[in-house]
C-alpha cells in the first residue's frame, strides 16, 4: 500500500481538559509497527522523519505530542526534532525488550524528554521500568479491571500519570474515570463534552473582534466573513436571521458571505449589537472551545478536499459549512435534525451529516474517519470520491496549521497586526 497517513487525537482529562494529542501514522505495509521486517521499518522510518522535518515546527508546535516511537526512528534521532516540553516519547514492547532502543530511551530521559509507556502490562520487565517513566498507557480492551486499578494505584504513589487508551463508550469512560485514570484517549474521548454549552455560545475572544471590525468606519467585509465563519453559533445564527421572515427573499442566503450582503451592514451591526447584550452569559467552557475548534478544522477539511472530490453536488463553501456544522447538536442544545431544519443549507448536506448518505455523506465519512484514523476506511472513501490519497496528510496538516495560526491570533489579537491578513479556507468560496 502507498498511502501514508498522520493525524492526531485529543487525550482528555477527566474535566474534559486537554492534556495532548497522541500522533497516529500509517504507511505501506503498515510498517510503523513493531513487528515489520527490518527493510519495512528501515522505509517506515525514513517517511516518519522527513516528514516530520518538514511539518514538527509547524503543526504540531504548541502543544504535548505523544508520539510512538520504533527502534528506527530512535536511533535516526527523531525525537529531537520537537522541543522537549511539546514531546512524550511512547515506547511499546519491542522497544522495552531491545537493549539498544532502551539506550537511546534512557538517553532521552536524561536530556529531559518525557516517556510513556504504551500498552503497560503487570509484567516484570513493565515494572522495571516504573522509575523512568512519566506517562503509563492502559489499552481498556485488554487490561482487566482488577490489573488497571493494581497499576493506577503503584502509579499515582509513584507520582505518575495514567491514560486509560481505546475508549469508545460511555461505558469504559466511567469505568475509566471510576478507577483513577488522569486522561482518556479514544473515539468516544475525541467527540465528549463534559457538558453542553449554554445555547448560542460562541467564542467569546473572536466575538470582540468581530465588535471591532463591524465599527470601523469603513468595515472590511472580508474581515467580517472571516470571523463569523470561524465560530459555528455565529454562522448558525446569521444564516438563521438572514433567512427570517424579516428578510424574505426569493434566494434563500446559503452562505455566510450571502448572508451579510442580504443584512447590509447597517442590520449586521444592530445584529451583533444585540448579541453582545448577552455576551457575559454565553461564554462557553474549555471542553465547548475545543469543540468549536473541531468544527473549525472540520470545515476547512471539507472545503480544502473539494479541490480534488469528483462530481460533488455541493460547492465548496457548502462543503465548510458541513463540517462546521457538524457539532452544532454540541454547541446548542437541541437536536441537529431540528437545528438543521432551522437554515436552508442543501438536502445533501442534511443527508451526510445525519445520515451520511450521497457523495457529500462519504466526504464527511472521509474526514471523520481520518480524524479517528480508521485507517481502513480511508482509502475506500478517498478512492470512492477521486481524492488521491497521497494528499490527504498534506491537505490534514495545512488545514491544522490554519486552524491552530487563527486561534493563536484569537488568544493574542494585538500580535497579528504585524501579519498579512488571512482567511479561513473555502469560506467564501
Amino acid at each position: 500500500m502507498g498511502s501514508k497517513y498522520i493525524v492526531r487525537q485529543p487525550i482528555k482529562d477527566a474535566a474534559g481538559e486537554i492534556l495532548g494529542y497522541e500522533i497516529l501514522y500509517h504507511g505501506e505495509n503498515q510498517a510503523f509497527i513493531g513487528d515489520a521486517g527490518a527493510a519495512n521499518e528501515f522505509a517506515a522510518a525514513d517517511t516518519i522523519y522527513n516528514f516530520l522535518t518538514q511539518n514538527s515546527t509547524k503543526s504540531l508546535k504548541g502543544s504535548l505530542n505523544f508520539m510512538t516511537f520504533t527502534t528506527m526512528l530512535l536511533m535516526k534521532k527523531t525525537p529531537r526534532l520537537f522541543d522537549k516540553s511539546e514531546l512524550v516519547i511512547q515506547i511499546d514492547d519491542s522497544v522495552i525488550i531491545h537493549p539498544l532502543s532502551m539506550h537511546f530511551v534512557n538517553q532521552y530521559a536524561r536530556e529531559g524528554y518525557k516517556i510513556a509507556a504504551n500498552e503497560f502490562q503487570f509484567a516484570p520487565r513493565y515494572l522495571t521500568l516504573l522509575d523512568s517513566l512519566d506517562y503509563i498507557k492502559l489499552n481498556s480492551k485488554t487490561t482487566t479491571d482488577a490489573a488497571m486499578h493494581n497499576i493506577i494505584d503503584i502509579a499515582h504513589s509513584m507520582h505518575k500519570k495514567c491514560i486509560v487508551t481505546n475508549i469508545e463508550t460511555e461505558k469504559q469512560y466511567q469505568k475509566a474515570v471510576a478507577l483513577g485514570a488522569d486522561a482518556m484517549e479514544g473515539t468516544y474521548v475525541a467527540e465528549k463534552l463534559t457538558t453542553k454549552a449554554h445555547s448560542g455560545a460562541y467564542l467569546q475572544s473572536n466575538f470582540f473582534r468581530l465588535m471591532v471590525a463591524v465599527t470601523k468606519d469603513e468595515p472590511d467585509v472580508n474581515e467580517i466573513e472571516q470571523m463569523i465563519s470561524m465560530d459555528a453559533s455565529l454562522s448558525f445564527a446569521l444564516l438563521k436571521m438572514a433567512n427570517s421572515v424579516y428578510f424574505a427573499l426569493r434566494h434563500r442566503a446559503t452562505t455566510i458571505h450571502q448572508a451579510i450582503m442580504t443584512l447590509g451592514l447597517g442590520q449586521l451591526k444592530q445584529w451583533i449589537y444585540l448579541l453582545s447584550a448577552g455576551s457575559t452569559d454565553n461564554q462557553m467552557d474549555a471542553g465547548a472551545e475545543e469543540f468549536l475548534k473541531l468544527s473549525f478544522m472540520r470545515a476547512n477539511f471539507c472545503s480544502e478536499l473539494m479541490k480534488y472530490a469528483q462530481d460533488m453536488p455541493i460547492s465548496r463553501s457548502e462543503a465548510y459549512l458541513m463540517g462546521m456544522f457538524s457539532t452544532l447538536n454540541y454547541l446548542i442544545d437541541a437536536p441537529l435534525e431540528e437545528i438543521l431544519n432551522e437554515v436552508p443549507i442543501a438536502e445533501e448536506i442534511k443527508a451526510a451529516l445525519l445520515r451520511k448518505e450521497g457523495r457529500c455523506g462519504k466526504l464527511y465519512d472521509l474526514v471523520l474517519s481520518y480524524e479517528a484514523a480508521n485507517w481502513n476506511k480511508i482509502s475506500g472513501l478517498a478512492e470512492e470520491l477521486g481524492i488521491p490519497n497521497q494528499v490527504l496528510t498534506g491537505v490534514y496538516f495545512i488545514c491544522m496549521e490554519n486552524v491552530n495560526m487563527l486561534w493563536e491570533q484569537l488568544n493574542h489579537p494585538y500580535a497579528e497586526q504585524d501579519q498579512p491578513e488571512g482567511s479561513a479556507p473555502g469560506a467564501g468560496q
